[in-house]
């Protein structure tokens, strides 16, 4: 009964840490850069989404660019961002402190399989987020400037 005893502890033990992890240090700190390991590939971007109530919300999250197209990938467990630029594709993408406009488009098919590849979660990150619901990418595509509509 002891192994029992100490499976629940290393449960509860794996939850918080989970918890801290996600809520905290990706949710509250809202991390400005990305590891050394990762800066070729990977760069923390601003997005501003908007509810169904119309509020405005701000979240960094890991942008990531493929045959030049900037893609940005929901695979926490939080995902409120994720939901309000499905349901109201017009975003505000800050890079580099420089904010313009795009439409986010949820990708499936062929296209999320080959950016899903190109930038897997390996199983220390998925382990990190506590084996978060299976992932989904939003290609973000810049809206021309009004002059050239």
């Amino acid at each position: 009964m002891k192994i029992f005893k100490w499976l629940g502890i290393l449960a509860i033990v794996y939850i918080a840490f989970v918890f801290v992890f996600e809520v905290f240090i990706l949710g509250y700190l809202q991390p400005n850069s990305v590891p050394d390991y990762l800066k070729d590939r990977v760069e923390v971007i601003a997005l501003r989404t908007t509810d169904s109530s119309g509020d405005e919300s701000h979240r960094r999250v890991a942008g990531f660019e493929m045959d030049g197209r900037l893609y940005a990938s929901a695979h926490h467990w939080p995902r409120g961002w994720y939901h309000n630029a499905v349901a109201n594709p017009e975003i505000i993408v800050e890079r580099d402190n420089v904010a313009a406009d795009y439409i986010a488009v949820p990708i499936t098919g062929e296209e999320f399989e080959r950016v899903a590849a190109g930038f897997p979660l390996r199983f220390p990150v998925r382990f990190a987020m506590g084996f978060p619901p299976k992932r989904d990418i939003l290609r973000l595509d810049p809206v021309p400037p009004k002059s050239e509509r």
